[in-house]
């Protein structure tokens, strides 16, 4: 984590546009292998299925029972788990709950002096699939994310996938996914399981909303087959950004940084400072840590590439930076955190004070952790129960309201060339 930039350079701009872009570079190459693996699974179904799962985990044997856990699975598999990890689930399943129950969205209704009816309700999606990584993150967290605003919404079936075919079985995905009612769950992974439920086989259920992040091709997948069906976000590596100040402990904003980029290669971890010597600071304490970890080389790598070190010299110049970068994680460590909250527009979530680091938000504070990544906190949010229910409008026009109000409908519809809307309405009002 060499790269340090100056927001008071006049090129800083375009350097730090170029460092954010660094992670967006498309692989056509990779497109195609995804719309190759969509069409054969809208096509041949479970039969394309089994054949790119043998491709990609290497196993030979395999059929269509095989797709899915069976209960007496799930039920001996749940045996081998750490009661402590089970608490430690419970306790996060209760806090998210919680939070995601005060969530809601205002429905109305308004009668006109005309009599006109005229209201707006909510009604939950029917069926969603949940993909959950199997690879190199493999998280009971993202489970209960990603189900628990859905359970809150009313969704009545939920689906769930998590590649292991080939890998030991994550026991806490299991507890969790069972723990919020999971209907079924599948073992496949990659593009074939978004088609699968993109486009339903016989093994594998068709449902109404993707949601969950994955690899590359996992979200090249799920922005091919929308339309086809509802996805969340087309989500990219993670990231965070720290701004901190001279009161700011260097060893834990040292630890912070490293704490997100052990998470991929790809992820991102900033540093906005208006002090030059805890940059420094941090810096020293970033190559301490990062060796005792078992995922050095995972930091080491995505620091190195990925990573970044800002100055800016006051408030004003530290909040346009964020809102440049319009982070997935923002940490503000700094003395008065809560000044900054006036500042910031663009953040996928906020943590504030010495105490509240971006982990707390992975795991047990209660608010979603499935965020807009690569700068799309701009134009969207977190995960949230909103994105579970489906927002209609209702209306009942009454006679006087069609009396008084058709003629200006008719007028309109002339004025758009479009006849035939105003004689629906013209033949309404013939006497």
């Amino acid at each position: 984590m060499n790269k340090i930039l100056n927001a008071e350079n006049k090129n800083f701009d375009k350097k730090l546009t170029r460092y954010l872009e660094l992670r967006k570079k498309i692989s056509y190459s990779k497109i195609s292998i995804v719309k190759k693996i969509l069409s054969d699974v809208k096509s041949k179904k479970d039969l394309s299925i089994i054949y790119y799962e043998k491709k990609f985990t290497g196993i030979k044997k395999l059929n269509k029972k095989k797709l899915s856990f069976s209960k007496s699975e799930i039920k001996s598999a749940l045996k081998q788990l750490n009661k402590r990890v089970k608490r430690d689930i419970d306790i996060a399943y209760n806090r998210i709950l919680n939070f995601h129950k005060k969530q809601s969205l205002k429905t109305f209704s308004i009668t006109d002096k005309l009599k006109n009816r005229l209201s707006y309700r909510t009604k939950p999606i029917d069926k969603i699939g949940v993909y959950v990584p199997g690879g190199k993150a493999s998280y009971p967290s993202s489970v209960l994310m990603n189900c628990i605003p859905a359970i809150v919404a009313g969704v009545s079936e939920i689906y769930l996938t998590v590649p292991c075919l080939n890998k030991a079985i994550n026991l806490a995905v299991l507890y969790a996914a069972k723990k919020c009612k999971v209907k079924k769950i599948y073992k496949i992974g990659g593009a074939q399981a978004i088609a699968a439920f993109a486009y339903g086989t016989d093994a594998i259920n068709k449902v109404d909303k993707i949601i969950g992040p994955g690899n590359e091709f996992v979200a090249m997948a799920k922005k091919e087959v929308f339309g086809d069906v509802g996805i969340d976000m087309i989500a990219g590596p993670s990231e965070v950004t720290v701004v901190a100040d001279k009161y700011s402990n260097p060893e834990w904003m040292a630890a912070d940084l490293i704490a997100q980029a052990e998470h991929d290669e790809n992820s991102q971890s900033i540093l906005v400072s208006d002090n030059r010597e805890l940059i420094t600071n941090v810096k020293k304490f970033i190559d301490i840590q990062k060796k005792f970890l078992p995922k050095r080389k995972i930091i080491s790598s995505s620091l190195k590439n990925y990573g970044l070190f800002i100055y800016a010299k006051n408030k004003n110049k530290v909040a346009r930076v964020i809102n440049k970068i319009s982070p997935e994680h923002l940490e503000i460590c700094t003395k008065k955190p809560e000044s900054y909250l006036k500042l910031i527009k663009n953040a996928g979530s906020i943590f504030l004070g010495a105490f509240s680091p971006e982990a707390m938000g992975d795991y047990i504070a209660g608010p979603n952790h499935v965020l807009p990544t690569s700068g799309t906190a701009r134009f969207s949010s977190g995960l949230s129960v909103i994105d579970f229910l489906k927002r209609q409008s209702v209306i009942k026009i009454s006679k006087s309201g069609i009396e008084r109000l058709g003629p200006s409908v008719i007028n309109l519809a002339n004025y758009e060339n479009l006849h035939g809307h105003a004689n629906s309405i013209r033949m309404r009002l013939k006497r």
